[in-house]
């Protein structure tokens, strides 16, 4: 009666534990011939709801891509191309900064191949991905495809158990620790904040307004500004009627708006809503971004005009004399040639931001500057009083024109740094881009405070108000900028230029090293918020004997967004920093690292059956094997023999700063 009781017992202790394994994404796979040596493998996952799954084509510098690695090629078989997925979604990052593409509700990876060794009888192949919701789990799945006509028959998948060594001595007692464990897990766990359709929405209208401004920019330009009272006072003389010439006028700005929103529609289409996301994240497009923006700020500096040929707008001109709303839609076809040489390098760039979008973002991003160009053509022709209000032509349009040069250089070193910064090649690091920008606004302001001029400039024996407020702000947004030569972290402009910890000192100018002036202890480093932290739990655990302080365990990853939330909004809190920095020894593990361990470290979870080669392997097998759970961010506060000191709630994942704070001050009571 006692070995059954103990035999339920262990049955419902591997139950437990192994509720906390989440796996939220369930593989098949199949095996289909396509020709006499070549056949399709299809790999397809269920998605549980609210979680998604990264693509292979998520960029560097995010989240972790799906990877396809195939173990047995060499000499067996090659592969045809790239792997294809099923449909995606692409949004913007705001932790870190890149457009991540994932997968939801199902995802489908398919990869040709060729046989090249007639003996071959199976293929064996490897997914990892991570895969995404309130947490991050990093996941390996084995696969084992059988050739049809081996001695294997048929195709199969291999997936090892999530707990296939684990004896009953060690999961009877576990048991209590687990349900507890279960219930704590389910408690933290809060509301959701990874990209959803809100962060899509905000992403679309912050393209819109973006263009709806520089559609306004384009207007004060030299090239389309004169033709405001011209085409209005065309449209009211040469109307029959008042109605007839604001009809005609309103038709023109719907016209002009169609034109633009046509072309964002064009780009979309040729390049594939999804193609242009991969392309914005793309070394080589990123610099071509870059010279591409070089070329339209130096146009708008002066030195040349970008403008299609003649023949373009003869052709068309001649077109808008036909009259009625064929000849209004050639007008404003004409317009949009004839400021091409003003309005082009605009449009360029907005196309060039609203691509690293994806999705429709070109299409509205085209709205948005075809809105706001098409307005004061309609309003005026509503209100042709108001045209005695507007500003006469002179000097101050080319300054508009020169003004936007000088944004469009500044936006250029955006993409070159994107590259950089894909390439790790630390040719562009924060103080390089720092000192380009404070030269480049520098030298804007001293433009605006009429010290220097460009080459279509007129005399100027004063300069206006105006002007001169807006040199005084851009002097000051340049003084803003240099501390950050020094190491400030310059919040209001981190979207755009380089990450602290991408720069010659990512501590500051004489803080590498240590924190409140003390370098930091062997084997530790100066981490986010000045903290000190391990990397290697051994190295961690000795020099918290030697100061009698109790561990923070923190599960973490280079590619987890929640854990850069934890660090940017829970940890930065000064009552929570005070605790980390005074009260406990931080031991930051990496599930993640993909450094390679010795050939004598390198072994065979007892846990999983999963092979341990890398450092983050290790890690998460000490987290699988010791914590029952494979969720990051994962925090244990532990003592100096490795016992859970926060006994009610041994973890905690990701909480709010009052939560946080006060499992800290729980479990350090306890030590």
């Amino acid at each position: 009666m006692k070995k059954i009781y103990f035999l339920l017992l262990t049955i419902l202790a591997f139950a437990n534990v192994n509720a906390q394994i989440l796996d939220p994404a369930k593989w098949k796979s199949s095996l289909e011939k396509k020709s006499d040596d070549s056949y399709v493998l299809t790999f397809t996952a269920v998605i549980e709801k609210d979680w998604h799954l990264y693509s292979q084509f998520t960029p560097d510098g995010g989240p972790l891509p799906l990877e396809l690695e195939f173990k047995n090629q060499k000499g067996n078989y090659t592969l045809v191309g790239k792997a294809k997925e099923s449909k995606t979604r692409t949004a913007f990052n705001d932790i870190f900064e890149v457009n991540e593409t994932f997968f939801e509700g199902k995802a489908q990876i398919q990869q040709e191949i060729k046989i090249v060794n007639a003996k071959l009888a199976t293929i064996d192949a490897v997914l990892n991905y991570q895969v995404c919701k309130d947490v991050c789990i990093n996941q390996e799945k084995k696969f084992s495809f059988s050739i049809p006509g081996s001695t294997l028959n048929g195709s199969s998948t291999i997936e090892k158990p999530v707990l296939d060594a684990v004896s009953a001595d060690t999961l009877a007692p576990s048991l209590g620790e687990a349900n507890v464990m279960e219930s704590n897990i389910q408690e933290s766990v809060t509301k959701s904040i990874a990209i959803n359709d809100k962060e899509e929405k905000k992403g679309l209208w912050s393209i819109f307004f973006i263009a709806f401004i520089s559609g306004f920019a384009a207007l004060l330009t030299p090239c389309v500004f004169p033709l405001i009272p011209m085409t209005v006072s065309f449209f009211t003389k040469q109307s029959k009627t008042r109605a007839a010439g604001i009809r005609n006028a309103i038709f023109y700005g719907i016209s002009i708006i169609v034109i633009y929103v046509v072309l964002g529609l064009v780009v979309t289409t040729i390049f594939g809503a999804g193609a242009l996301n991969a392309l914005s994240t793309n070394v080589w497009f990123n610099i071509i971004f870059f010279v591409l923006l070089v070329f339209f700020a130096v146009s708008f500096l002066g030195a040349f005009e970008i403008v299609l040929p003649n023949s373009w707008a003869n052709k068309v001109d001649s077109q808008a004399d036909r009259g009625g709303i064929i000849g209004i839609l050639f007008m404003a076809l004409a317009l949009a040639i004839v400021s091409f040489s003003c309005t082009g390098p605009i449009v360029g760039t907005l196309l060039v931001e609203a691509a690293s979008k994806g999705g429709i973002a070109p299409v509205i991003g085209m709205f948005g500057f075809s809105l706001a160009m098409a307005l004061p053509f309609m309003f005026f022709a509503l209100f042709p009083g108001f045209l005695q209000s507007l500003p006469k032509s002179g000097g101050w349009l080319n300054t508009v024109k020169v003004f936007l040069g000088f944004l469009e250089l500044a936006l250029a070193f955006k993409f070159l740094s994107n590259a950089d910064l894909v390439l790790q090649l630390h040719l562009l690091e924060r103080e390089v881009f720092l000192a380009i920008w404070i030269a480049i606004f520098g030298v804007l302001a001293l433009y605006l405070f009429g010290k220097i001029s460009m080459p279509h400039d007129s005399p100027m024996t004063h300069i206006s108000v105006g002007r001169a407020m807006m040199g005084i702000l851009i002097l000051t947004f340049t003084i803003y900028l240099i501390p950050g030569l020094w190491g400030a972290p310059l919040k209001l402009t981190s979207a755009f230029i380089p990450p602290l910890e991408y720069s010659e000192s990512p501590h500051g100018v004489g803080g590498s090293g240590t924190a409140n002036g003390i370098a930091a202890p062997d084997g530790a480093k100066i981490g986010v918020h000045g903290l000190t932290i391990f990397e290697d739990y051994d190295k961690g655990l000795a020099y918290a004997k030697t100061v009698n302080k109790p561990i923070l365990l923190d599960f973490t990853g280079h590619a987890c967004v929640n854990c850069r939330k934890m660090e940017n909004n829970v940890w930065s809190d000064p009552k929570v920093l005070s605790i980390l920095k005074d009260k406990v020894v931080l031991i930051s593990l990496y599930v993640d690292e993909q450094i390679k361990l010795p050939k004598s470290e390198q072994t065979i979870s007892k846990t999983t059956g999963n092979e341990i080669e890398t450092v983050g392997e290790k890690w998460t097998d000490f987290m699988i094997s010791r914590y029952k759970t494979n969720t990051q961010p994962l925090y244990v506060l532990t003592d100096l023999e490795g016992n859970s000191l926060n006994t009610a709630q041994p973890t905690i994942s990701y909480v709010g700063i009052d939560v946080y704070e006060n499992w800290l001050n729980i479990g350090i009571a306890g030590f």
